[in-house]
């Protein structure tokens, strides 16, 4: 995650000294608008917006889509509890999809999990770890799917020539504290439909009707909510927005580093990636979830069967079926039974059984990551 220091107090008391802490009320002046077009850019996109959490970013891009009341949509079994809870809140229905040892959705169980009320697919890119896209891309337009891209854990990263996130018919972000770009709380949607755009501004905003806002005459005025942000995340976000390269670039470099020791250990492999040329993120796999379990216990290393609302099995409310008020309840709108079992996804369990995420530091000095991916590679000789 990146620093947060002097740049942003600078950025935090421009607003403040400003008195306009609304970014509709900034006009041209708004930190926000300047952080979206900027992104927005450097992303290759035609349109980005920032919402208060990839949490809402995630509802409004599905309420854009027009997903709702009987629709299934497809999510992985391993992400965030919100990419299962965002169709709920759409009336929609979350079907979950095994993972593959690259720790995102597997596109062949993605095949077996399409019925005929199947309307979307959410791919989410884990720790950096970028999704078959190619081969998800190809699903959804055989099957007349939405992909809606869940980048909330890989903000600015690439997949082959594109970036994650624009690959899909929308994407979302987070800038929750523990994302690439940091603002404590925030997300982001971004695509280049214009129509999904306007969508998902109008769901965001309960006042988008009386703004003058482009695009927005071409659709039909609907109710939204109030996923807003203020100035204030705006200005972080816009003074964080140069160092995201930087980060990217020390977090790829220490990958090679890392990969080259680890990958002379006993009884284990590097996870498969769908674009080393373009990785920032490191999982390995052992034959065996006792030495994962083993190396977990090495400092910087995660075994991820451990990592609680992560899991599937971990969703209390997803597992429970209930609603704030049993007449909105989406279970009761799908076109057939949906039932959910811990065993249901065995082989994502399997997988993250015997797979350990590897810190790759970027806060410590490069020295410290070079000793650690030594003392890493001596415990795999063992």
């Amino acid at each position: 995650m990146p620093r947060v220091g002097f740049r942003e107090m600078l950025a935090l008391g421009r607003v403040i000294a400003s008195g306009t802490l609304s970014r509709y009320e900034s006009g041209s002046a708004s930190l926000t608008s300047r952080f979206e077009a900027r992104f927005a850019e450097r992303l290759q996109a035609k349109h980005l917006l920032t919402v208060n959490s990839g949490t809402s970013a995630l509802i409004s891009a599905l309420a854009a889509a027009g997903i709702g009341p009987g629709d299934e949509v497809l999510v992985p079994a391993y992400t965030w509890v919100s990419t299962a809870i965002a169709p709920l809140a759409v009336g929609a229905v979350p079907v979950l999809v095994d993972i593959d040892e690259s720790l995102t959705i597997d596109p062949q169980d993605i095949e077996r999990k399409i019925t005929p009320y199947t309307k979307a697919i959410i791919p989410v890119h884990m720790k950096n770890l970028v999704c078959d896209m190619d081969a998800i891309s190809a699903i959804a337009k055989r099957h007349r799917l939405y992909v809606i891209e869940d980048a909330c854990q890989a903000v600015g990263v690439r997949y082959k020539d594109r970036f994650v996130g624009t690959i899909g018919d929308v994407g979302i972000f987070s800038f929750n504290y523990h994302k690439n770009l940091n603002a404590g709380e925030g997300g982001a949607v971004i695509t280049n439909d214009d129509r999904l755009f306007t969508r998902a501004r109008m769901y965001h905003d309960v006042g988008s009707y009386i703004r003058q806002h482009e695009f927005e005459g071409n659709e039909p005025i609907f109710s939204g909510v109030n996923f807003r942000v203020s100035e204030l995340t705006g200005a972080v976000l816009l003074a964080q927005l140069s160092r995201l390269d930087t980060l990217l670039r020390r977090l790829r470099s220490r990958r090679e580093m890392m990969v080259k020791h680890l990958s002379k250990g006993k009884k284990m492999k590097v996870s498969p990636h769908h674009d080393p040329t373009n990785a920032v993120g490191l999982s390995v796999i052992f034959e065996r979830a006792e030495d994962a379990k083993k190396f977990a216990a090495q400092r910087g290393v995660e075994r991820l069967i451990e990592t609680g609302r992560h899991i599937y099995t971990n969703w209390e409310p997803i597992f429970a079926q209930r609603s704030f008020n049993p007449r909105i309840d989406p279970y009761k709108w799908a076109h057939r039974e949906i039932t959910y079992s811990a065993e249901m996804c065995s082989r994502t369990l399997d997988i993250l059984e015997r797979t350990c995420y590897v810190s790759l530091g970027p806060q410590y000095p490069a020295p410290v990551i070079w000793m650690q991916a030594r003392t890493l590679a001596r415990s795999l000789s063992s």
